[in-house]
């Protein structure tokens, strides 16, 4: 005669799982499994995502029934807490942006007007950045081609971190105006 679900002791049935008895993950499986999916659909996942954590987690429940402790935690809120992270892995990868795709295989030549133009707009910056006093040129330097941050350019030279916010900003208007007039 089978146990009522009521009366069933699913730590020992962890652990008779752990040690391979199949009859034992069937009845781990039939209580556990409609329980898991419902509370996926609670959770906000679609029909076939519940369906799909619920089978994931019962598989992981197979392979890792060996390392359920009983004096950690009850069997129910064991196998819950792994739905539990499987949803939350599955929500953050969702959430993370597709990687863009890369090309392969060597670059294709740059159009030889494109370069022209890039490297006269180079040549323009390069003046432009030369005809501004020493001390912006250097900030500009430190901030732009050194990607240091104000407040460490302040700390560097010692400068109050307002006055080389003011600099940087008298530096890039000038060099705006430098750059429109050629």
């Amino acid at each position: 005669m089978s146990p009522e679900p009521g009366d069933t002791d699913w730590s020992a049935q962890l652990r008779r799982v752990a040690e391979g008895d199949r009859a034992a993950f069937a009845l781990l499986y039939a209580h556990f499994a409609p329980r898991l999916k419902s509370f996926m659909l609670r959770s906000g996942a679609g029909e076939t995502l519940a369906e799909d954590i619920a089978q994931d987690v019962m598989a992981s429940v197979w392979h890792k029934a060996p390392q359920f402790d009983a004096a950690r935690a009850g069997a129910s809120t064991w196998i819950f807490t792994i739905a539990r992270n499987r949803r939350i892995d599955d929500q953050r990868r969702a959430a993370r942006p597709e990687p863009e795709v890369l090309d392969w295989g060597p670059e294709p030549e740059p159009d030889p007007t494109e370069a022209l133009s890039v490297q006269a707009e180079t040549d323009l910056l390069h003046r432009a950045l030369h005809g501004l006093p020493q001390a912006q040129r250097e900030l500009i330097e430190r901030a732009y081609f050194g990607e240091q941050s104000h407040r460490e350019i302040a700390v560097l030279t010692g400068l109050p971190l307002g006055t080389i916010k003011s600099r940087i900003r008298l530096a890039l208007d000038r060099l705006r105006h430098g750059m429109d007039r050629s």
